[in-house]
């Protein structure tokens, strides 16, 4: 784990909670995004709790660096707020952050969503993530450019598995709805990825939006 937060305690209280836990370990930590970036190189976490609001440089650009990084493909970034909806966030998970936390989440939520983003399930909360995305999804006034074109390189069926994932569907979720194991349904997800370029299931959550297949209030 690396810590990235320009207030001393609120690291201090998250490295004794993640320190305290025998699978855990926080190897660094860093007061600006620049040097989150720098010791997200050096260190190679697995997971940066990024905290948005910092100095020199803010989060949104330096998880947006750490995502461009070929080298870094296997940082996982959780990005703090204060706020749930915050417009900030939603560039976020653009740039390539695999969810989000509020700084006031439960000592036992925290733990569980570091988990699983080690683990590689991207999408943390999805229910929030997806009503996050959408408001600000809302607040465009039409689809990306380009939207149908970005969707092109999809077979029907992934398309259908993209749409499931834009609502927040898990992979289990996903087979039943389509009836199908779940050992399909993550291929199906996995190819997606691929093809669309994307990180984890939050970007491909952001493309479902911003190409116009899902749109918000959209129940499936």
């Amino acid at each position: 784990m690396l810590l990235a937060d320009d207030q001393v305690l609120v690291r201090a209280g998250f490295r004794a909670l993640l320190d305290a836990q025998p699978d855990l370990e926080v190897v660094g930590e860093a007061d600006d995004g620049e040097q989150a970036v720098a010791l997200a190189a050096e260190l190679r976490p697995d997971v940066v709790l990024m905290d948005i609001r910092m100095p020199r440089l803010d989060g949104l650009a330096a998880t947006r660096r750490i995502g461009e990084d070929p080298a870094l493909d296997g940082v996982r970034v959780v990005v703090l707020t204060t706020f749930e909806l915050d417009e900030y966030v939603f560039e976020a998970l653009r740039a390539g952050a695999a969810g989000f936390l509020v700084k006031d989440t439960e000592p036992a939520e925290l733990l569980r969503a570091v988990r699983v983003a080690a683990a590689g399930d991207a999408l943390l909360s999805p229910g929030v993530t997806r009503r996050l995305i959408g408001e600000f999804a809302a607040r465009s006034k039409a689809p990306a450019a380009g939207g149908p074109t970005v969707l092109a390189a999809l077979t029907d069926r992934e398309r259908e598995v993209l749409a499931l994932v834009g609502l927040g569907l898990s992979n289990e979720d996903i087979a039943r709805r389509l009836v199908v194991s779940p050992l399909t349904a993550k291929t199906h997800v996995s190819r997606a990825m691929v093809k669309l370029g994307a990180r984890d299931r939050a970007q491909l959550v952001v493309l479902a939006y911003e190409s116009g297949l899902v749109r918000p209030g959209w129940l499936g």
